[in-house]
């Protein structure tokens, strides 16, 4: 079935696609004022029902096909303005095109679906960190002026997988030299979820990446979780970061890591094991004073317990085995309420108590305290619009005493960061 585009349009117009007040503009070169159908084709072409060619023309004794004439009605459709006889009409040309726009229905649903898949979420965030130790020079000491654009694309392959990526631009605002500013592709990873399981492949986040472990390592991980429990396995390489306390000089080490948590309403307690192999660990400083080995077997428990939806008390402590310097790591803290950054006005505040030997704390995620000290840690978080989240911390202690390494100086740290959300 065929028919001119100038015939068609009276049945869209029919149907109530255009409206009573009819454009006075000419959208079309070769369609004159005087011509019977100008009126309607100006207001199709402004209501979007008709777009016309390119070269301005709208070729209206050009025959038009089926699935054209199911465009212009999905459009005319999609305004809802029909009523009475029109609704009828447009009802029964549904009817009569009612595969193509099947078709089209799908086309758009597709597309719409496709849209859906990749998904983008990151920060823009500003960091500034005053770091000082007794008697030490403003040169030795650590002066943090930092930004940070991130990037976290999502995209959807099936039912079951996902891919997930980070890409880090930093540039440090005290120096703007150097490789600042480069973007780097921290993660990459492919997850499938079947049931209770779940499977990572790629550059991805260990479990601890909250306390001990803040980074990243490339390889697999495996998970089950069902009822109150959690069981979960991961085996690959890690090369350390820039800010780890293992340091393997461009090499890289075997890392596995064991884990096994519970939950229970309030309460949650976890037990995990990291290890790591690398004939670096030998000759690591600080490291083992006896016989050389390349290991470092890092156990760990940890729990947390929720007094209501304002309070939680969380910690854990974690030995290196292997070393005998600095071998210990452990961490309390108290929350009270929480910075929701989609919600405009919350805020949160926390009180801890941190002693981080970094032999037990391979990559450190706290901010105010580093490795290597014990200090007490006051912090507080604020939105203060929907999606900017802004946070100070500051701690006071002292450097960990172990062996003839340290002296045992007083430390302090201020630490702030405002992050918008997008």
């Amino acid at each position: 079935m065929k028919k001119t585009l100038v015939s068609a349009l009276t049945a869209a117009l029919v149907v109530g696609a255009a409206s009573t007040t009819f454009a006075a503009a000419n959208p079309f070169s070769d369609v004159p004022a005087d011509h019977w159908a100008y009126d309607a084709v100006s207001q199709l072409a402004t209501d979007g029902v008709i777009e016309g060619y390119g070269d301005t023309t709208f070729q209206g004794d050009k025959n038009i096909t089926r699935y054209e004439m199911a465009q212009m009605i999905a459009k005319a459709m999609a305004k809802n303005t029909a009523t009475g006889n029109d609704k009828a009409l447009l009802d029964k040309l549904a009817a009569e095109f009612s595969d193509e726009l099947n078709n089209l229905g799908v086309r758009v649903s597709n597309l719409e679906r496709n849209a859906d898949k990749v998904k983008w979420n990151g920060t823009a965030e500003y960091t500034i960190n005053r770091h000082n130790v007794e008697h030490q020079a403003d040169a030795a000491d650590d002066h943090t002026n930092n930004v940070l654009f991130r990037l976290e694309p999502s995209a959807e392959i099936n039912s079951n997988w996902h891919v997930n990526a980070r890409l880090d631009a930093n540039s440090n605002l005290a120096t703007d030299a150097g490789d600042d500013g480069k973007v780097d592709l921290k993660r990459v990873w492919a997850q499938g979820n079947y049931g209770a399981f779940t499977g990572k492949f790629g550059k991805f986040a260990p479990i601890d990446d909250d306390s001990i472990m803040d980074t990243e390592f490339s390889g697999a991980e495996l998970s089950y979780n069902k009822g109150n429990w959690n069981v979960v396995a991961g085996a690959g390489r890690w090369s350390g970061s820039d800010d780890s306390n293992f340091d393997f000089s461009g090499d890289t080490s075997d890392y596995q890591y064991y884990g096994l948590g519970y939950m229970l309403d309030k309460f949650n307690l976890g037990v995990d094991f990291h290890e790591f192999s690398s004939d670096v660990l030998k000759n690591a400083t600080n490291y083992k004073t006896g016989e050389a080995t390349d290991q470092a077997d890092i156990w760990m428990v940890k729990a947390g317990y929720k007094f209501d939806n304002n309070s939680a008390l969380n910690g854990f402590y974690a030995e290196n085995h292997d070393a005998d310097y600095f071998e210990k790591a452990y961490s309390a803290e108290y929350n009270y309420k929480g910075a929701e950054q989609e919600n405009k006005g919350t805020w949160g505040a926390w009180a801890a108590y941190r002693y981080l030997g970094q032999n037990a704390v391979p990559s450190s995620t706290f901010d105010a305290v580093q490795p290597g000290e014990k200090a007490w840690e006051i912090g507080t978080a604020y939105v203060p619009f929907k999606n900017v989240v802004a946070q100070v911390r500051y701690a006071q202690g002292k450097q960990i005493e172990d062996g003839s390494f340290t002296n045992g100086q007083d430390v302090h740290n201020v630490f702030g960061r405002v992050n918008f959300y997008f």
